[in-house]
């Protein structure tokens, strides 16, 4: 059994005594494992690091294996992912996203979705936005994607304000306004035909709302605990995009005497 691909580096673990098991986000065939033969090398250290994307070849007798890849650098980016926050968070998140998804299940949009964002993450104003959209993504894989393109109530496409916790479904402002304490809020930027940038307080909504279905119908279903990593991802991009949205401020001028 032999295959080639596009793949991006999720994690390694050490076996043996010089070689790992490497796990890649594969264009085609989905998250895969594989071991490295030599993969504690001076050489090969630097290549199998998260976030770089190499070009995989799989090998193995049977399919069922864990079989072997042979590795080619593509883009080496983990030394650009190291220097801020979000994306040092960002890239275990949103490995840990796809650990979600059954093994060799392919996904090729979410690997799409992953180059791009691991292009961004250093941006705060983009990094938050694009992982939020991530984890819609995700959940819609998963068979529990929100609806957000007409209000649930009346059909109508505008003015989405709030999604219902029940059915993941949007619903406007005038049809939710009376339940409005038991809805979660819609950010604008997230609604459809809409091309408003996030800010902090619509971004802190964006990942209450995902976090709030992530647990609902993934972690707490499986028993899972959803980990630090999303946490730190989101106060550090929360963190970073207040302090750009200060630094844009004008400077008043001084008053004359």
């Amino acid at each position: 059994m032999q295959w080639q691909d596009q793949a991006i580096i999720l994690g390694v673990k050490r076996h043996g005594e010089t070689s790992v098991i490497v796990e890649v986000m594969t264009r085609d065939r989905g998250r895969h494992l594989g071991l490295v033969r030599g993969g504690r090398s001076r050489t090969m250290q630097p290549v199998l690091q998260a976030g770089n994307q190499i070009e995989a070849t799989w090998r193995a007798r049977l399919d069922e294996h864990l079989g072997e890849f042979r590795i080619e650098p593509v883009r080496l980016r983990a030394a650009r992912l190291m220097e801020t926050a979000t994306a040092v968070y960002g890239v275990q998140a949103m490995g840990a996203l796809l650990r979600l998804l059954p093994e060799r299940d392919p996904h090729p949009h979410l690997y799409d979705a992953l180059d791009v964002i691991l292009e961004n993450l250093h941006d705060p104003a983009d990094a938050g936005e694009l992982f939020v959209r991530f984890e819609l993504a995700v959940l819609n894989d998963l068979g529990f994607g929100l609806d957000l393109v007409e209000c649930a109530a009346t059909g109508a496409r505008d003015d989405l304000a709030y999604v219902s916790p029940k059915s993941g479904r949007a619903v406007s402002r005038s049809a939710g306004e009376p339940w409005a304490d038991k809805m979660l809020a819609l950010p604008a930027f997230l609604a459809a035909n809409n091309a408003t940038a996030a800010d902090c307080d619509s971004l802190a909504a964006a990942f209450r709302l995902t976090g709030f279905f992530l647990h609902r119908h993934v972690y707490e279903p499986r028993g899972l605990d959803a980990g630090s990593t999303r946490d730190g991802f989101v106060q550090a991009a929360l963190k970073a995009l207040n302090a750009t949205a200060l630094s844009d401020r004008p400077v008043p001028e001084p008053k004359s005497a």
